[in-house]
């Protein structure tokens, strides 16, 4: 099974969300940038609001898709101590340091004229597009949390097996419909799969 782009994964994912609609406690937070064009179907469906929630992978310096961990708004970070392990504290350190810059340029840009973002006592529904190490959505529960939420859920169209069980364990719930037992990448499971870009994500909020 694939999706045929992130439209139609969002529209799967909102089918198994619809305990979530019409509830005046519900937030859909996409994560940038390839969650948010999912989260706003989800958002839509669900009839709630939409914000975007900044967190940047932070990928080993000579294979950037593997992540050591995520970091967040405020300063939360998330350490995959397997694969950290193996760096040294200058490279973690460098990465860390560059990400941090790029996410305060990401917060600035798609926030704009937005109030930062609070979740006291919100249901935090947190979409990405996919899930392949769990890093950047296990960043993404300790920040929602750090801002307040009552309950995190997580839910993506697809992801691996066992970061589905790692989440499991810092997330109230997980949502996920396809859970393929060969993962590889999240691009394998869409048949158009381009990347988000900055005015994609900034258009979608404009007109939630």
């Amino acid at each position: 099974m694939s999706y045929a782009h992130r439209v139609e994964a969002g529209d799967a994912l909102a089918a198994q969300l619809k305990e979530y609609a019409d509830r005046a406690d519900v937030i859909v937070l996409g994560l940038v940038r390839g969650g948010v064009p999912v989260a706003a179907r989800v958002a839509a469906a669900l009839h709630a609001p939409l914000d975007v929630l900044v967190v940047r992978k932070l990928g080993v310096p000579w294979a950037p898709e593997v992540a050591f961990g995520a970091l967040g708004p405020g300063g939360v970070i998330v350490h995959n101590d397997d694969v950290e392990s193996h760096l040294s504290t200058s490279d973690v350190a460098a990465v860390a340091r560059a990400e941090g810059v790029e996410l305060a340029r990401r917060e600035t840009l798609y926030r704009r004229d937005r109030p930062p973002l609070s979740l006291n006592g919100k249901v935090a529904i947190i979409v990405d597009d996919g899930i392949a190490t769990g890093a950047t959505a296990r960043a993404a529960v300790a920040v929602s949390r750090s801002l307040g939420a009552r309950l995190v859920v997580v839910a993506v169209p697809v992801a691996a097996a066992d970061s589905l069980v790692e989440l499991s364990g810092v997330a109230d719930a997980v949502v996920c419909p396809l859970v393929p037992p060969l993962f590889g990448a999240v691009s394998r499971f869409y048949r158009s799969f381009p990347q988000t870009t900055d005015d994609e994500v900034i258009a979608l909020l404009h007109h939630t």
